[in-house]
């Protein structure tokens, strides 16, 4: 949900593995799973709803998080799973919806544009609300209408906000306030203020003062709703002290709290001296996710880390004497004091090295996917079980496709074990099962196949005459991803109506046309084909989401140009055109940010 994230890190946990955001995510690995502290609990069954949400524990992983909620095409290794629907345990369950047309509708049911909007600074998305101005002017998408929400007062540069997660509200629980039912927004500043903001008012709920030893700039779910991390910026000294060869031992700070009520969990420093050379860390779902440039990745556990290096117990409002100094707990300008340091090197749960750091684990049971650890291995994915490093039969994953993006592998958010494997010109969901007569071995192979609509360019072969009569044979092959063939972009997965969307895009001259497709989750079929209206240059960045009626659609353009594309389900086009027309315009005037 937030612009850039700079710093970061890559770990997934998929299936039932370790997610978080709007939030990030981490890894979580170990040897026999069932016996390590701090691993998630491995459940009978599987949610098929799936989905990044805390319903299910979702994939673990690890990778350099370079921010951003976004649903962009992941390169280089595997990409933080969708994170956008967050929900709590207890939530209560969203009613299913059909994009097959309902009765009498026929093929008369669309998605139409209704509102298109234009901003000089980034633009998010999260569950039927639209954030501009850094979170601090709202949108809902949810009505036929678009409208505002509420715009909190303009404030300083220091006050802005940095990053956003969306809780929201448990049921079946009693919390402190009749506030604590409503969803929240949970924003950090810049001036290291962690606020809970009313998700529907804009209005503040709740402060707390992080510090000002260092600066905190990452939000993100250790578990999604219960619990949240704080990652500061990584210290890099002044530019004196690096000059001088003179290097911080603190790479950074992860402050972690549990939610409604607030409560304190600690902060923990990131220290070189006690984890070698560092390049980033992160928390997911008690795993504590250890990164290095050589493309090492360990895991530890938080709770042992907590239980065996936390000095003092701090509470929130409490009057604490730390350093010689007094203060009170999340107050300004005491703050709260680094409670929790490393001495000594903590018991390490696993290890692995990959290429780019990319790891991630999932299945049933437990496998993770790497890629070797040598540049020319790029694209080439090892599928093997966590319990013993073995090798899955047909685990070795390599598309064979000429481009110039690297394909990309995820485990499926929706628990069912399976993986997806996307290239320019397919998307193959691959299942996980025994080997007959070998339940000690797993195998991989295909479930089903989704292709690019592509057709085969008969003249690509054939010698080119000059106008003089000479014969020139072509010296090169069109690439998998060439833009004036369909390509895919995106693939996400909407796990309350259990689609996966594809967004597929072709260059034709200079304009770009996308449209959204709508596969069943379970045998890939067609169900239904969205066309974007606008142009799609493939040079921007691009983030879609698809939310059971809604479809958005976000685009940075050059000169830090963002813009937002809203389509609705509608079902009478006829009827529609005219009041969409002059719904769009209407709108389009009345927000301008």
């Amino acid at each position: 949900m937030t612009e850039g994230k700079a710093e970061g890190v890559p770990f997934f946990f998929t299936g039932r593995c370790l997610v978080g955001r709007v939030g990030a995510v981490a890894p979580d690995t170990a040897p026999p799973l069932g016996t390590q502290p701090g691993l998630p609990e491995r459940k009978s069954g599987t949610d098929k709803r799936g989905g990044t949400g805390v319903a299910r524990d979702g994939p673990l992983s690890a990778r350099k998080e370079h921010g951003t909620e976004t649903k962009k095409r992941q390169h280089s290794a595997p990409t933080i799973l969708p994170r956008r629907r967050e929900q709590s345990r207890k939530a209560t369950p969203t009613p299913r919806r059909s994009l097959r047309p309902a009765r009498g509708g026929g093929e008369s049911t669309k998605f139409k544009n209704v509102w298109t909007t234009h901003s000089k600074s980034p633009i998010a998305y999260e569950r039927g609300r639209i954030y501009f101005n850094n979170y601090r002017c709202c949108v809902s998408s949810v009505a036929s209408e678009p409208r505002k929400l509420y715009e909190m007062p303009k404030c300083s540069k220091s006050e802005k906000i940095e990053d956003a997660l969306l809780w929201e509200c448990p049921v079946g629980e009693m919390l402190p306030n009749p506030s604590d039912y409503k969803s929240s927004l949970i924003a950090l500043t810049a001036h290291n203020w962690l606020l809970r903001i009313s998700a529907t008012t804009g209005k503040v709920l709740e402060k707390i003062y992080l510090a000002s030893y260092c600066k905190f700039r990452y939000l993100s779910w250790d578990t999604p709703q219960e619990v949240i991390a704080v990652k500061s910026a990584q210290n890099k000294g002044s530019t004196l002290a690096r000059q001088a060869g003179i290097q911080q031992p603190v790479l950074l700070y992860l402050a972690v709290f549990r939610v409604l009520p607030f409560s304190l969990i600690g902060i923990l420093e990131i220290n070189k001296e006690i984890f070698g050379n560092v390049t980033d860390a992160t928390l997911s779902h008690g795993i504590l996710i250890v990164m290095y440039s050589s493309g090492l990745v360990r895991l530890y556990s938080f709770q042992a880390i907590t239980k065996q290096f936390m000095q003092q117990k701090l509470d929130l409002g409490c009057a604490c004497r730390w350093g010689g100094t007094t203060g009170t707990v999340g107050e300004a300008p005491f703050g709260i004091p680094c409670n929790i340091k490393i001495t000594d090197t903590p018991p390490l749960l696993f290890e692995v090295s990959s290429l780019e750091n990319a790891f991630q684990i999932g299945g049933h049971p437990w496998h993770y996917i790497i890629t070797p650890n040598k540049k020319k291995q790029k694209g080439v994915f090892h599928i093997c079980a966590l319990k013993d490093n073995s090798l899955a039969k047909n685990g070795i994953q390599e598309m064979e496709c000429c481009s110039l993006e690297s394909d990309w592998i995820y485990f499926h958010p929706d628990a069912s074990g399976r993986i997806i494997h996307v290239g320019p010109n397919q998307v193959k969901v691959l299942k996980l099962s025994e080997v007959e007569n070998n339940s000690a071995q797993h195998q991989i192979s295909e479930d089903f196949v989704i292709l690019a609509n592509r057709e085969k360019n008969k003249n690509e072969n054939l010698p080119t005459v000059t106008a003089s009569g000479r014969v020139v044979k072509r010296s090169f092959t069109i690439l998998d991803d060439d833009p004036e063939q369909e390509t895919f972009k995106i693939v996400d997965y909407e796990d309350e109506l259990d689609l996966l969307s594809v967004v597929a895009v072709t260059q034709i001259d200079a304009e770009g046309k996308a449209h959204l497709d709508f596969h069943c989750n379970e045998y890939g079929t067609l169900l239904k084909s969205i066309p974007l209206m606008e142009s799609w240059d493939v040079t921007y960045s691009h983030e879609v989401y698809f939310d059971r009626d809604l479809v958005l659609h976000i685009e940075q353009k050059p000169s830090r140009v963002f813009s937002c594309y809203v389509y609705q389900m509608v079902c009478d086009p006829g009827e529609e055109e005219e009041t969409t027309d002059k719904r769009s315009k209407r709108d389009h005037n009345n927000f301008r940010f």
